[in-house]
């Protein structure tokens, strides 16, 4: 085993990096949410220090920045290329302990000694991974391929460029705290990060690019009533429970996710709580169209104020809708040299590319919001935000290749 760790840096980055516990904390009151998030990016500076990198910066709130300067001259365009330090909150990344399998020959994959496994019956995609190396969680934790994959990708893209000497233009890398959780760039150093367009390293099968996702806003609905004995209760009670389900009964039943595919956006209810006195629901609302977008939204400011106008109520419905992060092909489209280089960077390393939307959404959104075209690139991993996750040696290897492509061909390319 220590023979391929040696042999494969990628590798060894990468179960070197899953020890930390970067596990995002939804609610916490600081930034980065966890403290591990913060250890990694100290681990992670300090290596950019071994790799000769410039301009290093590790902020407070655990965002790391730097740069390396083109070695060639010519008027490239910067690039930047960004991961996110945490892991998400849906499964424990507490003492992830990775296991390699070499030369997979097919067949059900135990998960350590647990009932947890893996079986081509339930992912049809194992059968494309006979003979090449598996890396899975021991079946009590996720893995931390999502984005530690990525974060090790970069890095031995960097490391690549510096121990090869190979020819590159301008780079500037980013590795940012609670992507899983929406946080991670609320204190983003934008103006430090001047580049042409960027990359987030954050996607999962080999030769995914994705620049379109979500339009995406929350709501909150909150519904009053009044409790009377139910001996007595005629014309008196007010059930806040019962109204707030022939509310959810309003909306377009085949639109959502579990209905919903590719482009079609969605209304999700995702929490509902409360009594007869008080009850809450939120909902996610997804689209790619922006036009479209903007009628979902209205479809549940008009359905507020037709239940406050033609409703027994107590005291008015309450509505807080809020915008969450914008479809990054707006800004996206306005760049498609980003598009073409990451196309042809993957064709320079025998991969098709396969053009896919987000039904999410990345950092990268954040990023268009704010003027930088920043598609999302394949890391090779599966199964993401759960104890089945797995990424493939492979994988890793073909994502370092198209970063280092991606390198090292933009120094013939011309400035946005």
């Amino acid at each position: 085993m220590q023979d391929l760790f040696s042999q494969e840096p990628v590798l060894e980055r990468f179960l070197n990096y899953v020890t930390y516990d970067t596990q995002s904390k939804p609610g916490a009151k600081t930034s980065p949410s966890s403290a591990g998030q913060l250890a990694l990016a100290k681990h992670l500076q300090q290596e950019l220090v071994a790799l000769g990198l410039q301009d290093i910066v590790l902020s407070q709130h655990g965002v790391l920045t730097a740069y390396l300067p083109a070695n060639v001259d010519s008027n490239a365009p910067t690039i930047g290329f960004i991961s996110h330090l945490d892991t998400s909150p849906d499964c424990s990344g507490k003492n992830v302990h990775p296991e390699v399998i070499e030369n997979y020959r097919g067949g059900d994959i135990a998960l350590g000694v647990g009932e947890e496994f893996l079986s081509p019956v339930h992912y049809p995609f194992l059968h494309q991974f006979i003979g090449k190396t598996l890396i899975v969680t021991d079946g009590n934790t996720l893995l931390g391929a999502d984005n530690k994959a990525g974060i090790a990708e970069i890095m031995t893209a960097l490391y690549r460029l510096k121990t090869e000497n190979l020819p590159h233009g301008n780079i500037r890398v980013a590795f940012t705290p609670d992507e899983e959780i929406g946080l991670g760039m609320q204190f983003f150093p934008f103006e430090d990060f001047p580049c042409d367009w960027a990359y987030t390293i954050d996607g999962g099968t080999v030769g995914e690019l994705e620049y379109e996702n979500f339009n995406a806003a929350s709501a909150k609905v909150t519904f009053y009533g009044r409790h009377i004995h139910p001996g007595s209760a005629k014309n008196k009670l007010i059930n806040a429970l019962t109204m707030a389900c022939e509310f959810q009964h309003a909306f377009p039943q085949v639109e959502t996710p579990e209905n919903t595919a590719q482009r079609e956006g969605f209304f999700h209810l995702n929490h509902f709580s409360g009594d007869i006195e008080k009850a809450e629901l939120h909902y996610l609302i997804r689209d790619f169209d922006g036009t479209e977008f903007e009628k979902r939204k209205q479809f549940i400011r008009d359905l507020v104020a037709q239940f406050n106008q033609q409703k027994r109520l107590l005291k008015p419905i309450e509505l807080v809708l809020t915008d969450s992060y914008k479809n990054m092909y707006e800004t996206v489209k306005n760049v498609p040299q980003s598009i073409e280089l990451a196309d042809l960077a993957m064709k320079h390393c025998g991969i098709t590319p396969n053009h896919k939307v987000i039904r999410g959404s990345t950092d990268g959104a954040w990023l268009a919001e704010k003027g930088l075209a920043c598609p999302n690139l394949f890391t090779g991993g599966y199964n993401f935000h759960s104890k089945h996750e797995l990424i493939t040696l492979e994988g890793m290897k073909n994502a370092v290749n198209v970063i280092v492509a991606i390198m090292t061909l933009s120094r013939t390319w011309e400035k946005v």
